[in-house]
C-alpha cells in the first residue's frame, strides 16, 4: 500500500459547544520551507497556546499555518463586571468643575461618568486551564482532522500529476537513449559522404574517419547522464509510493534530475537531441513547481 502524501496548503474548522461555552477552531496554511505556527486566540485563553501548538504538531510537519480561536460564553459565571472607582470618582470631578465653568448644573452625573471609557469594564474570569482545554479539544480535534484531510486530497492529486510527468520524462529519456546512437552513425555517414566529395575518388582513409567519430562519439556520449536520470526516476516513484513528509527530498532530488538535463543539453548535437531535451528540461521544472506545495 501507498504512502500518504500531503501538500502544505489547505484549511479545516472545528466547533465544540461544553457547558455553556462555544468554542470555534480555524486553521489554513500555505507553503513555507520550515514549520512555520501562528496561533490567535483570546487573552483569557493565552496559557493554552503551547499545548495547542503541541497538538497541532503532531499531523502538521511543515508549511506556515495560521490558527484562529474564538470563544463565547453563555453564562454569567464566566464573566466580572468591574468598576474602576477611582476612574469614575475623577471624572465625577471635572464634571462638577464642568458645572462652575459654565454655570450649569447636571441632574446625573452618575449616569454620564459610567458611560466613560473604562469606568465599567466586562472580562471573562480565569477559569482552570484544564477545564478550558477539555472543553476547547473536541474543537481542535475536529479543526486538524478536517485540515489534515484537504491537505491529503490536495497532496495525492499532487503526486498523480507528478507521476504522470514522470512517465513523460521517462518516455523522453528513452528517445534520447534511442536518438544519440543514430547520430554518430549519421555522423560517421555524412562525413564520409563529404570526404569522397571533398577528394574527388581518392581514398579515404578509414582510420582516420574512425578517429574523428569516436571524437564526435565522445563529444556527445549522455550515456552517464541517461542512467542516472533514469535511476532518478526510480527513486521519484520510491519516495512518492513510500509517503510521508516528502518535499525536501524531492526538492534535492529534482536538482539532480536538472542538473543531468542541462549535461544532456549542452552535449546535444542533432536536432532531435535537442528538441527532447528542451521538452526534458520543462517537464522537470514543471515537477519542481510542484513539489513545492508538497509537506
Amino acid at each position: 500500500m501507498s504512502g500518504n502524501v500531503r501538500s502544505m496548503t489547505g484549511y479545516g474548522r472545528g466547533e465544540h459547544i461544553a457547558e455553556d461555552r462555544k468554542f470555534v477552531v480555524e486553521m489554513k496554511s500555505v507553503n513555507h520551507r520550515y514549520n512555520d505556527m501562528t496561533v490567535k486566540l483570546p487573552r483569557s485563553l493565552a496559557s493554552l497556546e503551547d499545548k495547542i501548538k503541541k497538538r497541532v504538531m503532531q499531523d502538521v510537519f511543515r508549511g506556515k499555518t495560521d490558527i484562529y480561536i474564538s470563544f463565547e460564553t453563555f453564562s454569567a459565571e464566566d464573566v466580572e463586571v468591574k468598576l474602576n472607582e477611582a476612574l469614575a470618582a475623577a471624572y465625577a470631578e471635572k464634571l462638577r468643575a464642568l458645572e462652575v465653568l459654565f454655570g450649569e448644573s447636571c441632574s446625573d452625573k452618575v449616569t454620564l461618568a459610567a458611560k466613560f471609557p473604562d469606568v465599567i469594564t466586562v472580562e471573562k474570569t480565569q477559569k482552570e486551564e484544564e477545564v478550558i482545554w477539555a472543553a476547547l479539544l473536541p474543537a481542535l480535534e475536529e479543526a486538524v482532522g478536517n485540515f489534515v484531510s484537504m491537505r491529503s486530497a490536495e497532496g495525492e492529486n499532487l503526486k498523480n500529476d507528478i507521476l504522470g510527468k514522470a512517465a513523460r520524462i521517462e518516455r523522453l529519456v528513452a528517445e534520447v537513449k534511442e536518438y544519440a546512437p543514430q547520430v554518430v552513425v549519421e555522423y560517421q555517414e555524412k562525413l564520409m559522404g563529404r570526404l569522397k566529395e571533398l577528394l574527388d575518388g581518392v581514398d579515404v582513409d578509414p582510420q582516420r574517419v574512425a578517429t574523428e567519430v569516436a571524437i564526435f562519439a565522445d563529444r556527445g556520449c549522455v550515456d552517464e547522464e541517461i542512467t542516472r536520470l533514469e535511476s532518478h526516476l526510480v527513486q521519484l516513484r520510491e519516495i512518492l509510493e513510500k509517503g510521508g513528509q516528502v518535499g525536501r527530498k524531492l526538492d534535492f532530488l529534482i536538482q539532480e534530475m536538472n542538473r543531468e538535463s542541462n549535461t544532456i543539453a549542452s552535449k546535444a548535437n542533432d536536432i532531435r537531441l535537442v528538441k527532447a531535451t528542451i521538452e526534458l528540461k520543462s517537464e522537470i521544472e514543471k515537477i519542481r513547481e510542484q513539489i513545492q506545495n508538497l509537506e
